[in-house]
C-alpha cells in the first residue's frame, strides 16, 4: 500500500450520482481529499470530474453485482494507492404497508441496502486490514432506529444494516479499522423520488399513508450539503463515534423513542423474570 504522504484521504463512495452521495463526494473533494465515486451511470459524474479533475475517479457500479464491487474497490486502490474511507451510501426507499409488499420488492430492497453494502465492505476490509487503518461508514436512517407506517420494508433493511455494522465494529476492534453508522433524518434528497419503489396500495392503509404525508408536510428537510460537511468532520475526528445522528431534532426524537421502550420493558419486568423459570 502507498504510504500516507500527507493528511489527505482517499474515499470510496457508492451512489455518488445524486443526493447524499454527491454531497459527501463534494465535501471530501473540497476538503482536499480524493474520491472514487461510483454510480450505475457514470455520465452523472461528469460535472464532478470537470470541476475536480483527477481527484475524482468515476466508476460504474451496481452494488448488487458482487464481482463488480470487488473490481471497483480494486480499481480505486490501484489508482489512488490506498483506501481510507468507504461510504456505503447506495440505496433507495421502498414504500408500502407490510400487507402490500411484494416479496420480490422486499428482496430487491435487501439486495441493494444490505447485501450491496456487504459486497463493498468485504472488498474493502482486506485492503484496510493490510494498511492497519480505515473508516467504514454505512448510511442508515432515522428508519434504522425506529419504524414507521408504510415504510416497514425500508425500515427492515436499515435495521439489518445497523445490526450488521454494529457486529462488524466489534469484529474489527483493535485493527485500526473504525465503523460509524450514520443515521440521517429527512433531507432534501430524491429518496422518495425517481429511485423509490412503491407497492400496489390497498385502501385499508390510506389513513396510514395520509398520516405519513401529513408528517412530511410539517417537516422542513435538511440540507444535504451541510450533511456532507458534517461527515468530513466525523471522518477527521480523533475518535469517531459508532453511531451519529444527522438532522434537526434527532436527539430529542431518539431520546423519546428509547424512553418509551425502556418504560415498556420496565413495566413488564416481572414477566421477563418469570420467563427465566
Amino acid at each position: 500500500m502507498e504510504p500516507r504522504k500527507d493528511k489527505s484521504k482517499v474515499w470510496f463512495i457508492t451512489g455518488a450520482s445524486r443526493g447524499f452521495g454527491r454531497e459527501f463526494a463534494k465535501a471530501a473533494l473540497d476538503h482536499g481529499d480524493r474520491v472514487a465515486a461510483t454510480a450505475r451511470d457514470t455520465a452523472a459524474l461528469d460535472d464532478l470530474v470537470s470541476e475536480y479533475g483527477p481527484a475524482v475517479l468515476p466508476i460504474r457500479l451496481d452494488v448488487t453485482d458482487r464481482a463488480a464491487a470487488f473490481e471497483a474497490v480494486d480499481k480505486a486502490v490501484t489508482t489512488f494507492g490506498r483506501l481510507d474511507v468507504v461510504v456505503n451510501n447506495a440505496g433507495y426507499g421502498l414504500f408500502g404497508a407490510v400487507e402490500e409488499l411484494d416479496p420480490d420488492q422486499l428482496r430487491a430492497q435487501f439486495e441493494t441496502n444490505v447485501i450491496g453494502t456487504l459486497h463493498v465492505t468485504q472488498a474493502a476490509l482486506p485492503v484496510m486490514r493490510a494498511q492497519g487503518s480505515g473508516h467504514l461508514i454505512p448510511i442508515s436512517s432515522t428508519g434504522g432506529i425506529g419504524a414507521f407506517p408504510t415504510l416497514g420494508g425500508y425500515n427492515a433493511s436499515k435495521w439489518a444494516l445497523e445490526a450488521l455494522s454494529d457486529a462488524l465494529s466489534q469484529e474489527v476492534a483493535g485493527t485500526g479499522i473504525t465503523v460509524t453508522i450514520v443515521e440521517p433524518s429527512g433531507f432534501a434528497t430524491d429518496w422518495s423520488g425517481p429511485s423509490a419503489v412503491w407497492s400496489e396500495p390497498l385502501p385499508q392503509y390510506d389513513a396510514a399513508r395520509e398520516q405519513m404525508d401529513e408528517y412530511h408536510r410539517t417537516v422542513t428537510p435538511g440540507d444535504p450539503s451541510a450533511a456532507g460537511r458534517a461527515l468530513v468532520e466525523i471522518v477527521e475526528a480523533e475518535h469517531p463515534p459508532l453511531r451519529v445522528l444527522l438532522g434537526a431534532g434527532m436527539v430529542e426524537f431518539v431520546r423519546g423513542l428509547y424512553e418509551s421502550r425502556l418504560a415498556t420493558w420496565k413495566e413488564w419486568e416481572a414477566v421477563t423474570e418469570k420467563a427465566a423459570g
